[in-house]
């Protein structure tokens, strides 16, 4: 029970309202850097091995070569020639390392020899006024974990999606950070997954309020509907979300099912919960795609619902006009007390006729609901 409060306390924290606070980002100095190696420490019985300076990945490694523990080594958006050193130290195989440095990759769970290779997508929640139907609702990045005996390798692609905080929580539970690099891989499934969690909440935010403004009364107690590109904007990205999301739910149970050399036993149980979340965020993401098509099926038909009103309409207003056309073009311009010549009161009784049967016209029509 003990790991199981541990294992929370170190990733729960991270799972915020994104409507409150983003997810935190690189500060400058650091994105400046000549290098793109964001920390490299060892860490040996859950702690961290104070240092004298920055470490190299060849110095880390010596230190654990010559005293045990582990180096956790993290990179961001390193380059062919900056990441050579490091997969030539470590033996990393050229099919991961060609992944790790382009990106771009869906998520994934590969073995390779004495290494584990984990492709995760990052999701954040863009922060907007009102949705358009150019407004970005989540971006995403990557993070590529290599997991080893004795090195933890994580490699960052994107703005968000830090890990800075995250270390330092492990940081500060020894005791699960002994566990060794299966622990920190454990940690940062479940830190991305809770980001999944989070955004799928502001998403249902967005979608709440489309559905809203579709199916709200406008005039006359109908329906207003809203922009179609709107809708399909928010799919888009919903698209996009579940990309991210739906691929991850078999390597977080390969995770927790099948024995691994690389993962912890005490360990593995735990990728269990992690792969349920997944599943809810899944099941969740689904039925964003299927409600948006719901959704948008509803607005276009009331496009044509609100066509077909006007031209009833239309219609009405040519019928009622069609009477008096007809009358006059029976009779003429020619008027001498018509009809039936010389009529003194023919006149104002053709007239009287034509608005009566006009008003006749307009009332039915009215009361069918046309006008």
């Amino acid at each position: 029970m003990s790991m199981i409060r541990d294992l929370r306390a170190v990733v729960r924290p991270s799972r915020v309202s994104l409507r409150k606070d983003s997810a935190p980002y690189e500060t400058p100095c650091e994105r400046a850097r000549a290098t793109a190696v964001v920390d490299c420490a060892v860490y040996r019985d859950g702690r961290r091995v104070a240092t004298e300076g920055p470490l190299t990945p060849q110095e880390a490694m010596r230190l654990v070569r010559r005293d045990g523990g582990f180096v956790w080594i993290g990179l961001h958006e390193p380059s062919e020639d900056e990441f050579a050193g490091v997969a030539r130290e470590f033996g990393l195989h050229p099919l991961a390392v060609e992944d790790a440095v382009r990106a771009h990759q869906r998520p994934k769970l590969e073995r390779y020899d004495d290494s584990l290779f984990t492709v995760f997508k990052t999701v954040h929640y863009v922060e907007h006024d009102r949705l358009t139907s150019s407004s970005e609702v989540v971006a995403t990045g990557e993070v590529m974990c290599f997991t080893g005996r004795d090195f933890f390798i994580t490699v960052r692609h994107g703005g968000q999606g830090s890990l800075r905080a995250l270390r330092h929580r492990l940081q500060d539970n020894p005791e699960l950070l002994a566990k060794g690099p299966s622990a920190v891989l454990h940690a940062i499934a479940d830190h991305v997954v809770d980001g999944y969690i989070a955004v799928a909440d502001a998403v249902q935010d967005d979608i709440d309020e489309v559905e809203t403004e579709v199916f709200s009364p406008g005039r006359k107690g109908t329906p207003r509907g809203t922009d179609a590109g709107r809708i399909y904007q928010l799919k888009r990205e919903v698209l996009e979300f579940k990309r991210a999301v739906a691929p991850l739910l078999r390597p977080m149970q390969l995770l927790s099912e099948r024995p691994m050399r690389l993962i912890d036993p005490e360990i593995q149980k735990y990728f269990r919960d992690v792969a349920d979340h997944v599943a809810r965020v899944q099941e969740q993401v689904m039925g964003f795609d299927e409600l948006l098509n719901s959704i948008l099926q509803a607005n276009l038909a009331q496009a044509s619902v609100a066509q077909n009103e006007d031209m009833r309409k239309i219609t009405s207003w040519a019928a009622i006009i069609a009477v008096p056309t007809m009358v006059c073009g029976v009779y003429g311009m020619n008027f001498d007390h018509m009809p039936e010549l010389h009529w003194r009161y023919g006149y104002p009784m053709v007239l009287t006729i034509i608005v009566g049967i006009c008003l006749g016209i307009h009332r039915t029509l009215k009361r069918n609901g046309w006008l």
